[in-house]
């Protein structure tokens, strides 16, 4: 691999519409203090992130006591070129209580896994980052500086 790779910082708006495009991501969380990682179908509806989970799973107690702090991530990668795309949401997981809410995301959120599948959990997106592996030389910058910066928090400044 000889030419020049490169990340490129994507705008929030982009970010959260790449991560609309693919259906499968990794939940991040940790409860009792233990980093926990689930591959996971979700959606993306306006600044949310919905996942529908096994019932009863780890994340589902603690998201519907008030909410717990995760993140999000799904990426596009192609394995013969090596370039694609990376997106993070960092925000609140709490479990859906409205009831016909979550009966519409089940119905839009299929299982890939058998068992019941009846927990919805919303992430706001708080912190998003996303960016895309480039080749080639980066216009109008060095490639050791051109991954910007950390992440685009939402407008509410949290």
């Amino acid at each position: 691999m000889d030419e020049h790779r490169w990340l490129q910082q994507i705008s929030r708006t982009k970010a959260l519409d790449l991560l609309g495009s693919v259906r499968i991501g990794r939940l991040v969380f940790a409860p009792h203090g233990i980093p926990a990682i689930r591959p996971v179908n979700h959606l993306v509806e306006g600044e949310s992130v919905i996942v529908r989970l096994t019932s009863g799973a780890a994340i589902t107690a603690a998201a519907g006591h008030g909410g717990l702090e995760v993140a999000y991530e799904a990426d596009c990668i192609d394995s013969q070129t090596q370039l694609g795309w990376s997106v993070i949401v960092t925000g609140t997981a709490r479990l859906l209580t409205d009831e016909n809410a979550a009966a519409r995301y089940r119905e839009r959120l299929r299982p890939w896994i058998t068992g019941a599948m009846d927990d919805v959990i919303t992430i706001t997106a708080e912190v998003v980052t996303g960016y895309q592996l480039m080749a080639g030389d980066p216009v109008g910058t060095s490639a050791a500086g051109a991954a910007g910066p950390v992440g685009q928090r939402a407008a509410s400044g949290r």
